[in-house]
């Protein structure tokens, strides 16, 4: 039965390699997790790529992708939106909100 709060599994995707990514997402898509998550955005080897979020969503295409680590601006979240993220995790949301907001009035 699946539980009734939201499961997300961090895979860490640039410490890995395409191979163990491809393992982790089917193995979370058979498993039922709401969303797999490119990474904590706290490791060395770095935070999302468009390819890793295009190989989740794939890999795992009945779960949820959120794209984290090292996104900074609102054309990198809405690259990543447009390749299939779901959610962004971003320690610069107000910026990028701001940064929107700017561009709208353009």
């Amino acid at each position: 039965m699946k539980p009734k709060v939201t499961f997300k599994v961090i895979i860490e995707a640039a410490a890995l390699t395409n191979e163990q990514k491809i393992f982790a997402c089917q193995i979370a898509n058979q498993c039922g997790v709401d969303f797999v998550k490119t990474s904590t955005g706290m490791h060395k080897a770095g935070g999302a790529s468009i390819e890793d979020i295009k190989l989740m969503k794939e890999h795992a295409p009945n779960c949820k992708i959120k794209a984290a680590g090292g996104i900074r601006t609102v054309q990198q979240a809405l690259d990543f939106i447009e390749a299939g993220a779901e959610r962004i995790g971003t320690s610069t949301g107000v910026d990028i909100i701001n940064q929107y907001k700017q561009e709208l009035i353009k």
